[in-house]
């Protein structure tokens, strides 16, 4: 369960960057995580702490919640 919930994370950040444009690394950089820690959230490797979700939430400019929408 808790790596399914970490893969539907990360493919929803993925798409989300891809969308607005970013690289792996620009976006790391907007958000003041590493790059390498981007790619492992992106393949479900990480579970993610609250403080790193509202790091992305705010590199991309949206609400956290917008991150599990698709969870059931």
């Amino acid at each position: 369960m808790s790596q399914d919930i970490r893969k539907t994370f990360g493919k929803t950040i993925r798409q989300m960057r891809t969308k607005e444009g970013y690289s792996q690394e620009a976006f790391a950089d907007a958000a003041g995580l590493h790059r390498t820690y981007i790619g492992a959230i992106e393949r479900g490797e990480q579970n993610v702490s609250l403080d790193n979700i509202q790091k992305l939430a705010q590199a991309l400019r949206v609400n956290p919640a917008v991150f599990f929408k698709d969870f059931k």
